[in-house]
């Protein structure tokens, strides 16, 4: 039969490296989460200086930016 205080040594150990490797995934999955929001925010600044830049260009040149002061398409 085994020593009482064994087997409790060996169950606090596997509760041990039980928790160690959630402890790993955890960590593994935070770096993947914040990597993934790094690249979305960059994503997000490319495309609020694309707007910006349309906004720009639209300002410049009013007459593309009103579709009521085009003329109308040659079948009228």
């Amino acid at each position: 039969m085994p020593d009482p205080i064994e087997q409790r040594l060996v169950e606090l150990e596997t509760r041990l490296a039980f928790q160690e490797h959630a402890l790993g995934e955890l960590s593994d999955a935070l770096a993947a989460a914040r990597d993934e929001e790094a690249r979305t925010a960059l994503l997000l600044h490319r495309a609020l200086d694309e707007l910006r830049q349309l906004r720009s260009a639209m300002s410049a040149n009013p007459l593309s930016a009103d579709p009521a002061s085009e003329p109308p398409p040659p079948h009228y």
